[in-house]
C-alpha cells in the first residue's frame, strides 16, 4: 500500500460494555493514545564499548477521551468490575476501515468538568493480553 498520511478525525473506539461481549462504538471519542513498548534489560559486560541492552516483553497501554454521555456506562462499568474488555481502536473508519488495532484491556476511568468547558471523560488503560495491529493489506502485526 502506498504511503498515505491521515487526518484523526475518523477514529473510533470500541469497547465491550460486559466482559467477554461484542465491543461497541464508544460515543463522543475526541482523542487517543496507544504506546507500544518493550523491556530492556542491561547486560552490559567488562570490555564493552557502550551500554547493551538485551529485550523483554512487550508491553501495551494507552487512553482515550472524549465528552460524557449520560446514556452509556462502557468506561465507567469497565473500570469499577476490574473485568477485562474487548478492545478496537481503528484510526481512519472513513478511508481505511479495514485497519486497526484489538486486544484486551483493563481500562480505568476518570471525569471532569468546569464551568465554563464541558464534562469530559477519560480511560487510562493497559493490556490483559497482546494488542495486535490488522491492516487490510498486510495482514496482523504489520
Amino acid at each position: 500500500m502506498p504511503s498515505v498520511r491521515r487526518h484523526g478525525r475518523n477514529a473510533q473506539v470500541y469497547l465491550s460494555v460486559t466482559a467477554g461481549a461484542a465491543a461497541t462504538p464508544l460515543p463522543f471519542q475526541a482523542a487517543w493514545t496507544l504506546n507500544q513498548v518493550t523491556d530492556k534489560s542491561e547486560v552490559t559486560a567488562f570490555g564493552d564499548k557502550n551500554k547493551t541492552y538485551v529485550a523483554g516483553l512487550p508491553d501495551s497501554s494507552g487512553d482515550f477521551t472524549g465528552f460524557m454521555d449520560a446514556g452509556t456506562s462502557q468506561t465507567y462499568i469497565a473500570a469499577s468490575d476490574g473485568q477485562a474488555r474487548n478492545y478496537y481502536l481503528y484510526w481512519d473508519t472513513t478511508n481505511d476501515p479495514s485497519s486497526y488495532w484489538y486486544g484486551m484491556i483493563l481500562p480505568d476511568f476518570s471525569a471532569d468538568g468546569a464551568i465554563a468547558g464541558p464534562v469530559n471523560f477519560k480511560s487510562t488503560w493497559a493490556a490483559a493480553g497482546p494488542i495486535t495491529r490488522y491492516t487490510s493489506w498486510g495482514g496482523m502485526g504489520t
